[in-house]
C-alpha cells in the first residue's frame, strides 16, 4: 500500500496446560510459555507497531506475592524494547496474554497499550483483558457503566470493555456456580456495536477468547495436550508450534473459547452468529501472505485485472513495462505476471518486468524548511532507471490500494514520470475506497478518501451541490433515528455518477501537476473481489453495506462532519 494507514492489532493468548516441571523436562526451558508468546508476537509484528504488551498470570499464586507479572513498551521499536526488557523468569506463568498495538486515534503512551487490568483482592474478580477492537457505541456504554454505579475514569474504548466486563464477573461471582461465556460474556457483548476479538485472563487460571457476531476481526486457535492458543493471524500460531492449516481453527463468530482453570477446552455460544463480513482488507493488505489462502487470493487479485490492464495499454506487449509498488502488492504482482505470461505466449509476444519503484525504507529526515521538506518527500521512493524506453514504452504499476493518494501523487507519479513513459497505468488490486471504516483501520472520516474527495469534484462539476444539502438532511435523521436500520446517505450521493465517471475524477486527482505522462487508473471491481476473496464480504469501505448499524451512524456523522468542515473522528 503507498499510503500508510494504521489498522489491525494483534493479540496472543497461550494456556499451557501442563505443570511447569512438564516443560523444564521435555524442553528443558523453564520459560517455555514466555518463549512462545515472544515468537507468537513476533510473527505478528506486522501488525502493530505504536505498543506492545505482555503479561504472565501464575495458578494458584502463593498468598503475598503478586498473582501476575506484566509488562509494556510504547518505545519506537515496542516489540523489541520489550522482548529485550522482560525477566524471562519473571513471566513463568501458566497463562500468558500479549499484545501489538496499532494506534487508530493516534493516540501513543504505555497508557493506551494492552494488556489492560482491572485490580482486584479476590484472584476471581482480576481481570486482564487485550484484544483488536474499535466500537461505535463507546458512549451509550459509558453512561450504561454510570448508570450501574460506576465511576468511569476513561472514555477509551478498551477501558469501557474492560469495566463492563469486570462489572458482569463481579455480579456473575455472587452465584454459586455461574458460566463465564453466558453470565458474563455475553451480558457484556450483547452491549457492543462494532469488531472485535478479546483475550481475557482471570486471576482465578480461567481465561477466553471472544469474537464479534459478525466475524469482523480475525482469531484462529489451536490446542493439544500441552497448549492452547489463540492468535489474530494462523500462520503464527503454524510458525510456533509446528502444526498444520487444517489443525488451526478459526474462531467462529460470536463464539467464546472458554480455558478453565484445570485446563478444560471448550467453544462456548455467547451471541447469535450474523451474516459472516470478514474484514476483506485482511486479505488484500493486513495479513501476512504467508497465509496459503491469503496468498492464493492475493495472487487472484492480480490476475483478475489482466484484462482491465492489458485493455488500457492496447494489448501492447512489445511497448509495455510492468511492475508494483513494493511490498506488500508483490503477490497481486506475481498473480498478474503468470497471466501475463500465459497470454504473451499465446500471442508470440514476450512479457516485460521488473522492479522500477524503489521504498527507502530506512529514509529519514528532521528538515524544518517546508519546501525542502517536500522535496525531500518526494524521494522516499527511488526508480530503476535503464528498463522504461522513453516516449514509446507504457508502464503499468500494480498497488494493493489507494486510500488518500498522497504518497501516489506527491512522490511515486513524480519519480515514475522521470524515466519518461507514454503512459502511466496504476492499478489497484482493490476497488475505490469510498466510505470510512469503523470497526479497526484508521480510515475514520471523509476528508481522507481520495475517492470521496473525487466524488465531491464531480458534485460540483455538474452543477449538482444541491445533493449535498439532500444527503446532510438525511444524515441527520439517521442519526436522529428517523429513518429504516441501513441507510447511507453517502452511498446515495455516489449513485448519482457512474463508477467510470469516479475513477476518472480520482485519477485527475491524482494526477500531480507536471505530470508529463497520460494517467489512467484501473481498479478491481467488487464483483471481482468477491470473486477472489468469496470468504471474506466484509467490504463496507467499497460499497458502504455496514455490518452494524453503528456503521450507519458512523458514515452519516463523518458526512456531516466533511460538510461542517470538521475534521474530528464520526466515533
Amino acid at each position: 500500500m503507498s499510503d500508510p494507514i494504521k489498522h489491525e492489532c494483534a493479540v496472543a493468548l497461550l494456556r499451557l496446560r501442563k505443570s511447569p516441571e512438564y516443560y523444564v523436562k521435555k524442553y528443558g526451558v523453564a520459560d517455555y510459555g514466555c518463549r512462545k508468546l515472544a515468537l507468537l508476537l513476533e510473527k505478528q509484528h506486522n501488525r502493530g507497531q505504536d505498543g506492545a504488551g505482555m503479561a504472565a498470570l501464575k495458578l494458584h499464586p502463593e498468598p503475598g506475592t503478586p498473582p501476575y507479572k506484566i509488562e509494556k513498551s510504547s518505545a519506537p521499536m515496542p516489540l523489541a524494547d520489550l522482548l529485550g526488557r522482560i525477566r524471562p523468569e519473571e513471566f513463568s506463568g501458566e497463562l500468558l496474554l500479549g499484545h501489538l498495538r496499532y494506534g487508530t486515534f493516534g493516540r501513543t503512551g504505555i497508557d493506551f497499550c494492552h494488556p489492560f487490568v482491572r485490580q482486584s483482592a479476590f484472584l476471581d474478580r482480576t481481570l486482564l483483558l487485550a484484544g483488536n477492537f474499535n466500537l461505535t457505541d463507546t458512549r451509550e456504554i459509558f453512561q450504561k457503566l454510570i448508570a450501574t454505579g460506576h465511576h468511569p475514569a476513561s472514555k477509551a474504548d478498551g477501558y469501557l470493555i474492560l469495566q463492563l466486563i469486570a462489572h458482569y464477573l463481579e455480579e456473575a461471582r455472587g452465584k454459586r456456580v455461574f458460566d463465564l461465556a453466558g453470565d458474563v460474556l455475553r451480558r457484556a457483548a450483547e452491549n457492543f456495536d462494532g469488531g472485535y476479538t478479546l483475550c481475557g485472563v482471570i486471576g482465578d487460571g480461567s481465561c477466553f477468547a471472544l469474537r464479534d457476531p459478525s466475524g469482523i476481526r480475525p482469531a484462529f486457535y489451536y490446542f493439544d495436550d500441552e497448549i492452547a492458543v489463540v492468535a489474530s493471524e494462523r500462520p503464527a500460531i503454524q510458525t510456533t508450534f509446528d502444526c498444520t492449516t487444517s489443525e488451526v481453527a478459526e474462531l467462529p463468530p460470536g463464539q467464546a473459547l472458554v480455558i478453565e482453570p484445570d485446563g478444560r477446552v471448550e467453544l462456548r455460544k455467547c451471541l447469535e452468529a450474523q451474516e459472516p463480513r470478514r474484514c476483506v482488507f485482511e486479505r488484500i493488505y493486513f495479513s501476512r501472505s504467508n497465509d496459503s489462502e491469503i496468498h492464493r487470493e492475493r495472487r487472484m487479485l492480480g490476475k483478475s485485472l489482466v484484462p482491465q490492464i492489458l485493455s488500457a495499454v492496447n494489448g501492447d506487449f512489445d511497448n509495455t513495462f510492468f511492475s508494483y509498488i513494493p511490498n506488500t502488492a508483490q503477490v497481486g504482482f506475481h498473480g498478474l505476471l503468470a497471466e501475463l505470461n500465459h497470454l504473451a505466449f499465446r500471442s508470440g509476444h514476450e512479457v516485460r518486468f521488473g522492479l522500477i519503484a524503489v521504498k527507502d525504507a530506512k529514509f529519514r529526515t528532521f528538515i524544518s524548511d517546508a519546501t525542502l521538506r517536500k522535496e525531500f518527500y518526494m524521494h522516499v521512493y527511488d526508480v530503476t532507471y535503464g528498463l522504461v524506453r522513453p516516449g514509446s514504452d507504457n508502464l503499468v504499476v500494480l498497488d494493493d490500494s489507494i486510500v488518500r493518494g498522497n504518497t501516489m501523487k506527491s512522490a511515486i507519479l513524480p519519480i515514475l514520470d522521470r524515466l519518461g513513459p507514454k503512459k502511466i497505468v496504476i492499478g489497484s488490486t482493490a476497488p475505490p475506497i469510498c466510505y470510512p471504516d469503523c470497526y479497526g483501520i484508521d480510515m475514520a472520516t471523509l476528508h481522507e478518501l481520495v475517492a470521496f474527495e473525487a466524488l465531491i469534484d464531480l458534485v460540483n462539476w455538474h452543477g449538482k451541490e444541491y445533493l449535498l444539502r439532500e444527503a446532510r438532511h438525511e444524515a441527520d435523521a439517521v442519526l436522529a433515528g428517523e429513518l429504516p436500520d441501513g441507510t447511507n446517505p453517502v452511498k446515495k450521493l455516489y449513485e448519482n455518477f457512474s463508477a467510470e465517471e469516479l475513477v476518472s475524477a480520482i485519477a485527475a486527482r491524482l494526477k500531480p501537476d507536471g505530470l508529463k505522462a497520460e494517467l489512467e487508473v484501473v481498479y478491481q471491481s467488487c464483483d471481482a473481489l468477491h470473486a477472489c476473496c468469496p470468504n471474506h464480504r466484509g467490504d463496507w469501505y467499497f460499497t458502504g453495506d455496514y455490518p452494524t448499524q453503528g456503521g450507519y451512524r458512523v458514515v452519516s456523522q463523518a458526512l456531516i462532519n466533511y460538510l461542517d468542515n470538521n475534521n474530528e473522528r464520526a466515533y
